[in-house]
């Protein structure tokens, strides 16, 4: 079975910190990859070579998708935890043989546990890279990639801090890299429906929108019993200092990984961050929303360290052209529901996850966490409105996220997801989660990429990495 190469010590700072030096020296001298990037060439009948960093938990879907695309090659791979990787091996091994794929097996494609030692070592063999990491890795993998000319995919959310975001945006257009991030709402028909039904005017004018989720469960989230949490030695398997990676240094404890890491504000951006990206997609790009000018939370308690058990986060849109101002709310936590809406006759509940839009002809709700399967409420009005649907203007993504992606880069239409798109999405999903850490209001100036009313919030808007790992 394939095992890490064995370059360095992780438990040597010294032999790390020149390891670091080397590995950032050695990538910064890689240029664009083979091909000319996002133009029709030879790429149209071309593999792209992908490398994925990250293979556990959501992470596995990278690399199922780049082993079963017959228009890519898997050429590398990078986790920084053994028990992890044997993992994704089992279930490649299971996989293969369910999808009849001839392909090599996933134990003999070449394992990195530290992604910078990868682009130093064979950056130029990569066209593109795939980060299914905990949060705070998006970017610096996202921008070692793109620094080395590689296309580049990010799960959502696209980073864990607005600065990091916008430096992506902006990197990616530099470089002229096809970008995507991982939002698998964003290719579905229901999405296309809600924007085609909205731009059309059958909700009218859009003044109030809601959504809500549920508590993480356990398995993602578990609050320790004091702070911090007690000092706990890391599994073998482990890598700790590398799975910290750019924040400060601190003991393990196992509370934090390897799903549970979303509601720690160093590592990830709470249930907005997680679902946000998801059911706020929708409305955001239904209504042209853009940034919001203020938002403020109510939240059950805010200790800067985690996020809270309950939150309602309200965000003030202001006007754009023609369309009304826009309050949407994000409900949080058990028992945090919307109340319902007027037009809402049925005497089911809500769902545990979803999105209602409240225009002034029409009420849209879209239940669960995706925008797959909106509908206007109550029923009969539905049922109506289907005799004269409006036409069908955005063209449908099949295959998902990753295909749209894979797809573009070989000259095929521009993501949807991409970071245009997503990095200002992320950015109001972050301003959220950064009232929720503050329980307080954020008054937001968009152009600046500044909060206007308490300026020392900017610390948690700002790019931040300890030493070793500024990109």
């Amino acid at each position: 079975m394939n095992t890490y190469p064995d370059t360095t010590s992780p438990t040597s700072p010294t032999s790390r910190r020149d390891f670091i030096k080397t590995s950032l020296a050695a990538a910064a001298a890689f240029s664009l990859p083979r091909f000319a990037i996002g133009k029709p060439g030879p790429q149209a009948g071309s593999k792209i070579n992908v490398a994925c960093i990250g293979v556990g938990n959501r992470a596995w879907f990278a690399v199922s998708e780049a082993l079963s695309n017959p228009n890519v090659n898997l050429v590398a791979i990078c986790d920084v935890d053994q028990a992890q990787v044997e993992g994704a091996y089992r279930k490649a091994v299971k996989y293969q043989k369910e999808i009849g794929s001839s392909g090599p097996a996933l134990s003999k494609i070449p394992l990195f546990r530290d992604y910078r030692e990868m682009f130093a070592k064979i950056g130029g063999k990569i066209d593109a890279v795939t980060v299914s990491t905990p949060d705070h890795h998006h970017y610096p993998a996202g921008m070692l990639a793109i620094k080395n000319g590689k296309h580049v995919y990010i799960e959502k959310p696209l980073t864990r801090l607005i600065g990091e975001a916008r430096a992506l945006r902006e990197a990616a257009r530099q470089r002229g890299v096809i970008t995507q991030m991982g939002n698998q709402g964003r290719t579905s028909q229901g999405i296309r429906l809600m924007r085609e039904w909205t731009q059309a005017g059958v909700l009218g004018q859009v003044r109030e929108v809601h959504a809500w989720s549920p508590p993480f469960p356990e398995h993602f989230f578990k609050r320790p019993a004091s702070l911090p949490p007690a000092a706990e030695k890391p599994p073998s398997s482990l890598a700790w200092d590398l799975w910290l990676g750019p924040v400060s240094e601190r003991p393990y404890n196992h509370l934090y990984l390897p799903q549970r890491w979303r509601g720690w504000w160093d590592f990830g951006s709470g249930m907005l961050g997680d679902w946000g990206a998801h059911t706020l997609n929708g409305p955001w790009w239904a209504l042209d929303l853009g940034a919001p000018d203020t938002i403020e939370a109510e939240v059950s308690k805010a200790d800067g360290v985690l996020s809270p058990e309950w939150a309602v986060v309200t965000f003030s849109f202001p006007a754009r052209g023609k369309l009304a101002p826009v309050t949407l709310k994000w409900h949080e936590g058990e028992n945090k529901l919307p109340p319902l809406p007027e037009r809402w006759k049925s005497k089911d509940p809500l769902p545990e996850r979803g999105m209602i839009m409240v225009g002034d002809k029409n009420t849209l709700f879209a239940p669960g966490g995706h925008p797959t399967s909106p509908r206007l409420i109550p029923e009969a009005t539905m049922n109506e409105f289907k005799k004269h649907l409006p036409p069908a203007t955005i063209p449908l993504v099949k295959g998902g996220p990753f295909v749209e992606w894979i797809n573009a880069i070989r000259g095929g239409p521009k993501p949807g997801s991409n970071f245009e798109s997503s990095a200002p999405l992320t950015e109001v999903i972050l301003l959220g989660a950064l009232a929720e850490r503050i329980g307080g209001k954020v008054e937001w100036d968009a152009a600046a990429g500044q909060v206007r009313n308490d300026p020392t919030l900017n610390r948690h808007v700002e790019i931040q990495s300890r030493e070793g790992w500024r990109v």
